[in-house]
């Protein structure tokens, strides 16, 4: 058997058996990842994960798994080392937590992207880091990789975002306000998964 600081044995087992080898040996690289980050002041732990997952292969959910539109579980999306804009934000929200950040200053956000020279706007999710209520978040994405304040980021229009404690309506430029529990099925779905 092969330990890990960060993951189960069942975790280590499970990953090696449904997803083989390679799979078994980014679970390594993860959990060493993660062992460093939690050493880190926070714009590090943030910069480290942004990067890490920004390294996965982007892929339709389609193409992928064969739906139009599947939530991964952070194991999922490591173990078939592919997803998509909200497997990217869901596992980076699930490694912040293991790495120390307070699930209240992280949020899942649905946005608009604005593409350059067009009107045409895309469905895309990122996740936000908010050092304290009310502050303009730092955006962590798969399209724009660098770390940005939501305010830097002409191109998103903040929708909505959640977490596992509420659902935030957007009202400026990455402001929002709580409007209840996060009663979204797919996350609902995701967490009954985990």
């Amino acid at each position: 058997m092969f330990s890990m600081s960060n993951f189960s044995q069942k975790t280590i087992t499970d990953v090696k058996t449904t997803y083989g080898n390679k799979a078994f040996n980014r679970l390594k690289s993860w959990d060493n990842m993660i062992s460093k980050a939690k050493k880190a002041k926070t714009i590090k732990k943030l910069k480290y994960v942004n990067d890490y997952f920004n390294n996965i292969k982007y892929m339709r959910d389609l193409k992928h798994w064969h739906k139009n539109d599947y939530w991964a579980t952070p194991i999922e999306f490591f173990g078939t080392a592919a997803g998509d804009c909200e497997d990217y934000a869901i596992a980076k929200y699930f490694t912040l937590l293991k790495v120390g950040i307070h699930e209240e200053k992280l949020r899942i956000a649905y946005v608009k992207l604005l593409r350059k020279k067009t009107k045409f706007e895309e469905a895309h999710m990122i996740l936000t880091y908010y050092h304290k209520i009310n502050a303009t978040p730092i955006v962590l994405d798969n399209v724009n990789k660098r770390l940005k304040l939501a305010t830097k980021r002409k191109d998103l229009k903040l929708i909505y975002s959640f977490n596992a404690n509420g659902l935030y309506k957007a009202k400026k430029k990455g402001k929002s306000k709580k409007v209840g529990s996060n009663k979204i099925l797919k996350w609902k779905t995701l967490i009954n998964k985990i």
